[in-house]
């Protein structure tokens, strides 16, 4: 493979590079001094670079923030981004993005099971020429067997029906180049998926595997209903298919409807065979009448996007910073 062009800025032969650390936090309060103090230290582990660790707090309810303040305080390099009120890990990554200035940026979670351990390597290849590296999980073993199917489906269908691609395994856990940084923060949609705009800036990063960590303490805010939310804001963000797919749907039950009514005509003017009665029609009624809520609820779900879309609202709002590195 041919090497790619490198830019000063990415080695110690120039400006030594900055390298933001985004890590969105959400009632964390038992885990975000040790995550923070994690990523301080690996300043050892990368020589020549140095570290801008912007900790988002996405209206958290606990003791998170008083934790980061404590951090902030106490070392000007920790950026504390304070939201007014929970908007979602994706707006958090937003924030983080939008507040970044480093030559390279790094998304990692808050609760330890993403190993900060592996963003040095993650530098190593960034300053080898690679423009974004992503953090993929050798295995689903902490996930049980109905998760880890219905995430299985989740991409095959995804990856089939959309125009970029998924892969299985990689989360946000990752680094960009600041060329990718810029790209994404022209984007101006309220209702994101970074999984998808990662995907969308950049279709080819390289992949590091890792194993998930067990979590320290506390346990994991995303349930199975906000996955299947999650899943559906994937797949209607990246693909009109589910739409389209309704045209088809209403062709075939055309064709369906029109054989059968043919069927029952021809029985009654050969045999003087007479309709069959209520319920059979009551059974169809039903039938159709279920599949037409489920093509309004899925245009519905594009509405409601376009909705959110044409108010334009942020899609995260910020009370407070310390350490803003915009002033700096």
């Amino acid at each position: 493979m041919e090497r790619l062009s490198v830019p000063d800025n990415r080695t110690c032969d120039g400006p030594q590079p900055l390298i933001s650390v985004v890590v969105p936090f959400y009632n964390e309060e038992e885990n975000a001094r040790a995550a923070v103090t994690a990523l301080l230290a690996l300043q050892a582990d990368a020589p020549g670079c140095n570290f801008q660790i912007i900790c988002v707090n996405d209206g958290s309810r606990d003791g998170t923030l008083d934790v980061l303040r404590d951090l902030a305080l106490t070392n000007s390099s920790v950026v504390v981004l304070d939201l007014i009120r929970n908007f979602g890990k994706e707006a958090a990554m937003t924030a983080g993005l939008d507040f970044a200035t480093g030559d390279a940026l790094v998304f990692i979670d808050g609760d330890l099971q993403h190993p900060p351990s592996l963003i040095p390597e993650m530098i190593r290849r960034w300053q080898g020429g690679t423009r974004s590296v992503a953090a993929k999980r050798r295995t689903r073993n902490t996930d049980s067997y109905l998760y880890r199917l219905l995430t299985a489906y989740f991409y095959r269908v995804s990856n089939r029906i959309s125009d970029i691609t998924l892969i299985d395994g990689v989360g946000d856990f990752r680094l960009i180049d600041k060329t990718i940084a810029d790209d994404l923060r022209r984007l101006k949609e309220n209702r994101r998926f970074m999984k998808g705009l990662f995907a969308w800036a950049d279709p080819d990063p390289q992949l590091l595997e890792y194993d998930v960590s067990p979590r320290s303490a506390g346990s994991s805010s995303f349930n199975g209903w906000r996955s299947w939310n999650f899943a559906l804001e994937g797949i209607t963000s990246y693909s009109t298919i589910p739409l389209r797919l309704w045209t088809y749907v209403g062709l075939a039950l055309i064709a369906l409807g029109g054989t059968y009514a043919s069927w029952v005509v021809i029985q009654a003017l050969l045999y003087g065979v007479t309709a069959p009665g209520y319920v059979t029609l009551l059974s169809a009624v039903i039938l159709f009448g279920g599949i037409q809520l489920i093509g309004i609820g899925v245009l519905g779900e594009y509405v409601g996007r376009i909705y959110m879309e044409v108010k334009e609202r942020p899609p995260y709002l910020v009370r407070s910073v310390l350490n803003d590195p915009r002033n700096t």
